[in-house]
């Protein structure tokens, strides 16, 4: 078990900055023996997960299996009624709030993008900067060349670059996937929550995520949510089948299509 350190959210004590988490001796983010109910419903039964650092991971399972309220706990949205979820070896996620748990360094991006279309590109990347949002800094705040510099590598990463100038509305829809995946790296997140981030896109789009997803594992853990199986192989090393709340294997994707349960829960519907 990880030791539990008590973190207010408010007063003179403050959560720790995305920098100063500690998962040397053990995994990045820890949910244990997790329970949720909704009326009388389980969405999670008794749930363990373990995401190492830097670790790309793929979330699979049938409609009800759980993926949505696994991230909504995670992200503070929904508070379950027992278990445990640390971030690093001493934060308590269960005792902070939604924004406090973004600042530590968990971020997440949902299947439609959220872009701001009168922006240009360049505009929502800077907006989206991890930064001191209070309103004196804000007030005075002037880019600084490092600032710049930093923007300039997220359109690198996510190709935008030649779209920096123009208005994010005009970008195609996997263009605005890889605008927000931009926003979520200007926040310089440990840990990326991506639920769908395929739908509705052009093949080549779909290879272009692929890449870009790799591209960014080793420097942040992400948690991919996606259905297209595909899609799934080309991208995941360790993939989760969950079910009716719960993890039903773990495993490459070869294993866990191979596994006769998750034939008969899920890859063979």
């Amino acid at each position: 078990m990880i030791a539990n350190t008590t973190i207010q959210e408010s007063g003179a004590s403050q959560p720790l900055l995305a920098g100063e988490i500690d998962s040397r001796h053990g995994p990045i983010l820890y949910l244990e023996d997790v329970n949720v109910s909704f009326d009388g419903f389980k969405a999670l039964n008794h749930l363990s997960l373990y995401i190492d650092s830097g670790e790309l991971r793929c979330m699979i399972g049938p409609n009800g299996a759980g993926k949505t309220t696994l991230m909504d706990v995670i992200t503070g949205k929904t508070k379950p009624d027992s278990g445990s979820v640390y971030f690093g070896q001493t934060i308590n996620l269960l005792e902070l709030d939604e924004p406090a748990i973004a600042a530590t360094g968990i971020c997440r991006k949902f299947q439609k993008p959220s872009v701001f279309d009168a922006l240009t590109v360049f505009e929502n990347l800077e907006l989206a900067m991890h930064a001191d949002k209070r309103t004196w800094p804000t007030l005075f705040y002037r880019r600084n060349a490092e600032q710049n510099e930093r923007i300039h590598n997220v359109l690198d990463t996510i190709k935008l670059t030649s779209l920096s100038k123009h208005p994010a509305g005009i970008l195609s829809h996997g263009q605005k996937q890889w605008l927000e995946i931009g926003m979520l790296l200007m926040q310089e997140p440990k840990v990326m929550l991506v639920d769908e981030p395929i739908a509705g896109m052009t093949h080549q789009e779909v290879e272009r995520t692929a890449e870009l997803l790799l591209s960014l594992q080793g420097k942040h853990s992400i948690i991919v949510v996606e259905h297209d199986m595909e899609f799934v192989r080309s991208i995941a090393q360790k993939v989760t089948v969950l079910h009716e709340g719960s993890v039903l294997t773990e495993g490459t994707m070869d294993e866990v299509q191979n596994d006769p349960r998750v034939i008969q829960v899920y890859l063979g519907e």
